[in-house]
């Protein structure tokens, strides 16, 4: 299992930042005092979703307009079906853990 940290004051509410957690790239987002951890790669097209928008704990693919619910993963608009992969997310103070699950 591999993890990485990041600071919590470094992360921007609503705004996605991409990190790598060994060789994966990950979305992080920020919403409110909540983070949360999926694949960066959107399962419809090779585009990264850190360079998407977030809304009501949903990020949108800014490339075909595909939905993903950061709490689970789930593609909730098409033209994605398949799920995003997640990570587990610990915060401790400032600092946010993520690891592989």
């Amino acid at each position: 299992m591999s993890s990485t940290q990041v600071s919590f004051s470094d992360l921007v509410d609503g705004k996605p930042q991409k990190i790598a957690l060994g060789d994966k790239d990950v979305c992080v987002a920020r919403i409110g005092d909540d983070v949360f951890a999926v694949a960066d790669m959107c399962t419809h097209s090779e585009a990264s979703l850190s360079e998407g928008d977030i809304s009501n704990y949903k990020i949108e693919c800014w490339l075909h307009g595909a939905e993903f619910d950061l709490r689970t993963g789930a593609a909730t608009t098409p033209p994605a079906v398949e799920a995003l992969e997640t990570f587990e997310v610990q915060r401790d103070g400032d600092t946010v853990t993520i690891s592989s699950k």
